[in-house]
């Protein structure tokens, strides 16, 4: 049996809302179990009755707003840091949460801990692209400023994700650039390709720009965190854009809403593939163990595929994979 350990208090939506992902969950693997945290009057009614999951009674909650870091330190009996915590001392084999991101971060990486040898932890999620091609995207937003040693870890970890959870054989990497050309970049940039391209244990390809991202060019598409988060921003801002031009057109002509109302079983696949709901969320690569972070706005199918693709990253041996894929060098 495979048991992840469930944060339900950390997202914006009510957490009764989100407890039918778990039943969802449970009912699609039947090797699932659950270790459920979060206030007594959620947990321990939803774990009466059900064989396969254990309640896990928090009294706080780190929200959006306060300072993880502080909040990490200071709350010890919030639902993320026990959560954390139950991974650590062997309780549960796998981390999922909706939380704040920065909450959820420094609880796993202080609790859980790092694989030995990695540098910084980092977020990633497979994006979708044409023909139905997924590209591991990181680092997310995790780490701001990183060295080029830490951007080839991140390659190393993606492209182990992407072998484990994305069934790929024998990933490309990219380095996202301004330009395809390998001269191309600031300072830092070329230090990056400079260090991807030394790496014999990653199949780094190149330079990939910003129209790669959903185009399916690469397997995995590697940065630091303040460039992907921004372009990752600019992808859900587009999108946003679009949905709301055209809901615009809808209400302003006939002609357009009978289009709409042809189009709208594609427009309901393009949305759910721009979620990530059905990966559940990013996943935090470089910790002893699996660690799924949802959307803040998540759902009761978010809740259910991010707790399914931590089990599968748990049987599928990620953490192990990334352990012996990364260089082994000092942490730091």
């Amino acid at each position: 049996m495979t048991k992840i350990c469930v944060d339900v208090m950390g997202s914006d939506r009510d957490p009764r809302d989100l407890l039918g992902g778990l039943d969802a969950a449970l009912t699609a693997d039947a090797d699932l179990e659950l270790l459920v945290v979060g206030d007594e009057d959620i947990v321990v009614p939803f774990a009466e009755g059900r064989d396969r999951v254990e309640a896990l009674v928090s009294t706080s909650v780190i929200h959006m707003d306060e300072h993880p870091a502080n909040a990490v330190r200071r709350k010890k009996y919030s639902s993320i840091v026990m959560a954390a915590k139950a991974v650590a001392d062997g309780k549960a084999d796998g981390l999922f949460s909706a939380g704040s991101t920065g909450a959820v971060l420094t609880a796993a990486t202080f609790g859980i801990g790092r694989i030995k040898g990695i540098k910084r932890p980092a977020l990633s999620l497979p994006l979708p692209g044409l023909r139905g091609h997924k590209t591991v995207f990181l680092d997310m937003g995790a780490n701001a400023d990183v060295k080029p040693e830490a951007l080839v870890q991140f390659a190393q970890m993606g492209s182990a994700y992407s072998r484990v959870v994305v069934g790929t054989h024998n990933p490309t990497v990219a380095l996202l650039c301004n330009g395809s050309e390998d001269t191309k970049g600031s300072e830092i940039a070329l230090a990056y390709h400079a260090a991807l391209a030394a790496e014999p244990s990653i199949n780094f390809v190149g330079n990939a720009e910003g129209t790669d991202i959903l185009n399916g060019s690469y397997d995995v598409i590697v940065s630091d965190g303040f460039t992907a988060n921004v372009a990752l921003k600019t992808l859900e801002g587009t999108a946003k854009y679009i949905v709301a031009r055209i809901k615009d057109g809808v209400a302003s002509s006939k002609r357009a809403a009978i289009g709409a109302l042809f189009l709208k079983p594609l427009l309901k696949s393009l949305g759910a593939d721009l979620s990530g709901d059905e990966y559940g969320g990013a996943i935090l690569l470089g910790l002893k163990a699996p660690v799924v972070k949802g959307h803040g706005s998540t759902s009761a199918e978010a809740f259910e595929n991010g707790v399914l693709a931590c089990a599968a990253a748990v049987r599928g041996g990620l953490c192990e994979k990334i352990a012996d894929a990364c260089v082994q060098a000092p942490e730091g």
